[in-house]
């Protein structure tokens, strides 16, 4: 694949998980107050808004980028569709092991290797609503007390089940804001 056309978006290095203790500044977002429930419901209304932006924009705009080095609404857009996949394969490694390592994810390749910048926003649509819709199902089955199982990254940081779920929350509503739709509840 050809990728020259593009300059690569400055590496995010920044550590987020301080956001499922408090208020996001920049997206006004505070999930730290929500059940596992809640994020499922609110996941759902975020995905809602993620299809309607791709089906109802125009196909060049959404793939055009604001600046060089920051991503399009689809290249937004398809990173969230990734993020509910391997949130759906964290949240299910932590109800099936105790305590485990996730692998690492480097969202910059994965943006590379499935060509985000090129993608039609008409097809990463039905695969974000799925991709959210599918996380927020295992949610809604998540037993009640399970929501403490923990789970670690490989640099150390710990995920309990619920923390986990609103730290997903916060980057997919986040995004939202990066493109210009904050979320609407």
């Amino acid at each position: 694949m050809e990728h020259a056309d593009l300059e690569l978006p400055e590496k995010d290095t920044k550590d987020w998980t301080w956001t499922v203790h408090h208020r996001c500044p920049e997206c006004g977002v505070a999930v730290g107050d929500l059940t596992v429930r809640q994020v499922a419901d609110i996941t759902d209304i975020a995905a809602r808004q993620w299809v309607e932006l791709l089906e109802r924009g125009d196909a060049a705009h959404l793939r055009a980028r604001p600046r060089p080095r920051v991503w399009s609404p689809t290249e937004f857009a398809a990173h969230v569709r990734d993020l509910g996949r391997v949130f759906l394969t964290r949240l299910d490694l932590m109800l099936a092991e105790d305590t485990p390592t996730f692998q690492d994810w480097d969202q910059d390749a994965a943006a590379l290797d499935g060509d985000y910048a090129h993608l039609d926003p008409r097809h990463v649509a039905p695969a974000v609503a799925v991709s959210l819709g599918a996380f927020a199902a295992r949610l809604r089955e998540v037993p009640l007390g399970m929501e403490a199982r923990r789970g670690f990254r490989s640099n150390g940081s710990e995920f309990t089940i619920l923390t986990l779920a609103q730290y997903f929350l916060h980057d997919i509503v986040h995004h939202l804001h990066d493109v210009g739709r904050p979320l609407t509840v």
